[in-house]
């Protein structure tokens, strides 16, 4: 089954806080993202770009633009767990 995102918050340094349905939360990092795929780099050259995200209608992907997205499931096998 594919992870639904229950909410995103973006932190500092290209981080993002995502809480998924199942309760499990992680820490991605987008700076590597934006470090090695090109089409990232929009995220940090456009100002205010990173925190004007959007979820697609079922809450599977995070988007910024046409190019630059990230599926749930790339963010929880690869962001950092959060336990609390």
């Amino acid at each position: 089954m594919i992870p639904r995102i229950k909410e995103v918050v973006p932190q500092e340094d290209y981080k993002l806080l995502i809480t998924f349905d199942s309760g499990e939360k992680v820490l991605y990092d987008v700076a590597e993202d934006i470090e090695d795929i090109s089409e990232f780099s929009v995220l940090k050259t456009e100002y205010g770009l990173f925190k004007h995200f959007q979820l697609d209608e079922s809450r599977t992907v995070i988007y910024w633009n046409d190019w630059v997205d990230l599926p749930s499931d790339t963010l929880l096998e690869y962001g950092s767990k959060i336990t609390n």
